[in-house]
């Protein structure tokens, strides 16, 4: 059961000599954290009546109340270990701008060390505090309360609407367009730091940043805007360069908008079936996974490709229904796998944005998995692109939708699919805008290498929403910016066959990314020989996490479901 305790409204003066007051007073009354004297009760007490003043945080604010405290309640039958949570609020500069909401998780029994998790999409929700991308299910709901990590995450500062994290309606707002891109990033931590201090009495040993996405983004944009504030960032399938991405995003959505552009979620399988009936074997293995992805993007061509003895292409080059492709789709779909060409170079500097890797990857279609409505809601969903966007088309549909009615025009009557995402005319100015803020590119983590921080780097090589060539984009541009020799110092990333964005039926990727971090940071044990479980295509196989560019290729014996049976191969 949740119990609440309502803070009482102070007024400014007053709460900033608390907020000095009360720190001196955890540090004096609570001792040291864990087991060396600290009371968890009376500091769970005392956590309720906690603010924390604008001059603690680095970037600017009006400070921050914990507006309510609670005990965690049970998820999936499992009851939490023993804790207590903090709803704080951060207040803004600007009287019109929302709020950033934050959630704030302290076991009883802390290991010293703190996690800050990072959103998705447009954020607007506070992600769950007990897990984090890909994390093992065999560490149960709890993965990260379970080990003692005090965590914390933020909805980045606006509350998002019944469109959730595809709610991009406060892009009119200045503070909140900066929040989101990245400084609520700072402002989160700050408070989370100068709370967690007070509550244990003594500070943080180890701080990690674990995100997915968006998240991955902003684990990245940790590492190059605050380097002296991490130990260790993970980073899954991070939409770095976001803007470039809104870009690609209407290239796609204008070519699938096209008078029967759009295919059925029949006309998806029988895609994904033709190309691994082509591709799948590339590997070694017929496993329902590409694996050699690179070889299948160059052979393979749904224009002429057949499957079961018959053309993938409809005979009359029309919409003749379940069994075949149009050629409007056809030209749909090669969009998407080809990479989109800025006229000129953005406000961020980037040219570009790749294609993805369609062929072989779950675009949306009908199974009995229940993991299938996650795979297609992510994917190309179920209504064609449109403007205004329904929730019912494809997840990059309704990002730019918004993104072009809130962000850039911000007049919500504006038809996105209007503007061209290659030439934006009177828009430019303003998309150099965002681009500035949003596309996080700079390839420099020198700082952060240099105080010992480690990055590891992950991404499914089906993912339809966040291209997998982009972030194999930043890998090499961080080995140029750095040197290989440099980056492999401090830094890994790993590509992981047939995953998809966040979740995938054909495997979905589970790895003790976390676990690998903690080691590297704290004994200095870089990660060797990784191994990713699949909980869902075979429910616990395994395969070798390949460092980029290696993929895994059966070795010809073996139990094909063990990872031992495969190597890392580049060819």
């Amino acid at each position: 059961m949740t119990r609440t305790f309502t803070t009482t409204p102070i007024a400014r003066p007053a709460w900033r000599l608390l907020a000095t007051a009360g720190a001196a007073a955890a540090l004096t009354a609570c001792g040291s954290a864990g087991s060396h004297g600290y009371n968890f009760e009376d500091a769970s007490k005392e956590l309720a009546q906690q603010q924390v003043a604008a001059s603690q945080i680095g970037l600017p604010t009006n400070g921050a109340t914990v507006t309510s405290v609670e005990t965690p309640t049970a998820a999936s039958g499992a009851q939490p270990p023993a804790s207590v949570r903090a709803n704080i609020s951060i207040r803004p500069v600007d009287p019109a701008a929302p709020a950033i909401k934050m959630g704030l998780l302290l076991p009883k029994e802390w290991n010293g060390k703190v996690v800050m998790l990072g959103g998705g999409g447009y954020n607007g929700v506070l992600p769950s505090l007990y897990t984090y991308p890909a994390a093992p299910a065999s560490q149960g709901a709890y993965p990260l309360l379970s080990q003692g990590y005090a965590v914390f995450a933020s909805d980045s500062g606006h509350q998002a609407g019944a469109a959730g994290s595809r709610d991009g309606s406060f892009g009119t707002n200045d503070e909140a367009v900066t929040n989101f891109s990245g400084a609520a990033l700072k402002k989160v931590s700050d408070v989370a730091d100068v709370l967690v201090s007070r509550f244990y009495g003594e500070k943080p040993g180890k701080r990690y940043f674990l995100g997915g996405s968006t998240g991955g983004r902003e684990a990245l944009a940790v590492a190059q805007k605050w380097p002296a504030d991490w130990d260790g960032v993970l980073a899954w399938y991070p939409a770095w360069n976001a803007a470039s991405l809104d870009l690609q995003f209407g290239r796609i959505s204008r070519a699938f908008a096209q008078p029967g552009a759009y295919p059925s979620l029949g006309q998806r399988k029988l895609l994904r079936q033709a190309a691994l009936a082509q591709c799948d074997g590339l590997d070694g293995l017929q496993d329902g996974v590409v694996s050699n992805v690179a070889a299948c993007n160059a052979q393979f061509d749904p224009a002429i490709a057949r499957f079961n003895g018959q053309p993938l292409r409809c005979a009359s080059g029309g919409n003749e229904g379940d069994q075949c492709l149009s050629d409007a789709m056809i030209s749909a779909l090669k969009t998407y796998s080809t990479a989109i060409q800025f006229s000129a170079p953005l406000g961020s500097g980037e040219t570009q944005y790749p294609g993805f890797n369609v062929w072989g990857t779950e675009l949306g279609e009908q199974s009995s998995s229940p993991l299938q409505p996650t795979v297609n809601l992510l994917a190309m969903n179920t209504t064609a692109p449109a403007s205004p966007a329904p929730l019912t088309a494809p997840y990059w549909a309704v990002f730019w939708d918004q993104w072009v009615r809130y962000f850039v025009t911000r007049d919500a009557n504006y038809n996105s699919l209007a503007l061209d995402p290659q030439n934006p005319g009177p828009w430019t100015d303003r998309i150099n805008t965002l681009a500035r803020l949003q596309d996080i590119n700079s390839t420099d983590l020198s700082a952060f290498q240099k105080r010992g921080g480690k990055l590891l780097m992950a991404h499914g090589s089906a993912d339809a929403l966040v291209s997998t060539r982009a972030t194999a984009q930043y890998w090499q541009r961080l080995e140029q910016t750095m040197g290989a020799t440099a980056v492999r110092g401090f830094a890994r990333y790993y590509e992981v066959p047939g995953y998809g964005h966040a979740a995938s039926t054909a495997f979905n990727a589970n790895w003790d990314g976390l676990k690998a971090l903690d080691q590297w940071v704290g004994s200095g044990t870089a990660p060797t020989a990784q191994v990713v479980t699949d909980t869902a295509g075979v429910p616990g196989r395994t395969r070798p996490l390949c460092e980029y560019p290696s993929w895994p290729r059966y070795a010809g014996a073996g139990d094909v479901d063990k990872a031992e049976s495969f190597s890392c191969v580049t060819q």
